[in-house]
């Protein structure tokens, strides 16, 4: 069976002790399995607190992030690919530390709007920071999964196929393909194929609606990608990921153009999120 996650988005915008312990309170009161921690400015967060806290609620863990322009392995400039491959190494630690599994997101590149198209020796640069982190978190029995987004968040992978390619050229099998219904959304052909290809190189999942709002309400084919999971006999987490102007993240609301309140009571919607998705693998089951 899968993990049920949550984006801690969800309920805080900070790493505050009391917003730590909300966070994860809340995600065990409305039946989650997983909490994923934004992990964009991890020296923020308490990791003593929050595995003291997973343990207490008997609550999984995931980190994710997306590197900066100023700290990218996808870039010509070796002191910029350094500070990159030096972000991913606090965040490996940071997971390591909270007792976690999964380090994912946009790993490989900065999480925002490029203004030209990759270069050769960026991808290559990305590669090998890639290949290095994967060599030290296999050490600690982590997992990467590399989230391809849309056009206007990286300009590396925004299809399954280029990140399979971008894992063959890593060759590590700790690094996985990690899917997001909402970039599949703008970017994949449909909601089957890109699942299908990516097959035992599945290795975590982002529901997100087509408008970051309440599951079911947008053009998101939810029953074709839940059937599409069950075919493969995919058992890795899926993770509720929804965005909204009622709760701020400093660092990262911006970056993902937060600009208008999707929902005000977070509480209906990650129960709403909840039910949606074990029902929705319930019937792909059947």
């Amino acid at each position: 069976m899968n993990l049920i996650g949550i984006h801690a988005g969800v309920w805080v915008g900070g790493w505050s002790p009391e917003e730590t312990r909300l966070a994860l309170g809340r995600a065990k009161e409305t039946g989650y399995d997983l909490i994923e921690l934004t992990a964009t400015d991890f020296s923020a967060i308490d990791t003593d607190l929050v595995r003291q806290l997973l343990d207490e609620h008997g609550l999984a863990a995931s980190a994710s992030l997306g590197l900066t322009f100023d700290a990218d392995v996808n870039n010509d400039d070796p002191a910029v690919v350094q500070r990159g491959r030096d972000k991913l190494g606090g965040a490996l630690d940071l997971v390591h530390r909270i007792g976690s599994k999964y380090l994912i997101g946009a790993l490989y590149s900065t999480l925002g709007k490029y203004p030209t198209a990759a270069t050769p020796q960026a991808r290559a640069n990305a590669v090998a920071a890639i290949r290095d982190l994967a060599a030290q978190a296999a050490d600690l029995g982590i997992t990467l999964g590399l989230e391809i987004l849309n056009r206007y968040e990286t300009n590396l992978l925004n299809t399954a196929r280029q990140a399979l390619e971008f894992l063959d050229d890593v060759g590590a099998d700790n690094v996985t393909v990690h899917l997001d219904t909402y970039h599949m959304n703008i970017e994949e052909p449909d909601f089957v194929r890109p699942v299908q290809e990516a097959g035992e190189r599945l290795g975590y999942v982002h529901i997100g609606e087509s408008h970051r709002g309440y599951l079911g309400s947008g053009t998101i084919d939810f029953p074709a990608f839940f059937r599409a999971l069950v075919d493969i006999g995919y058992t890795g987490p899926i993770t509720f990921e929804s965005f909204s102007s009622a709760v701020v993240d400093p660092a990262l609301s911006d970056t993902l153009a937060v600009w208008r309140n999707l929902w005000d009571d977070n509480e209906d919607l990650a129960r709403h999120a909840h039910r949606f998705i074990t029902d929705g693998l319930h019937s792909a089951r059947r």
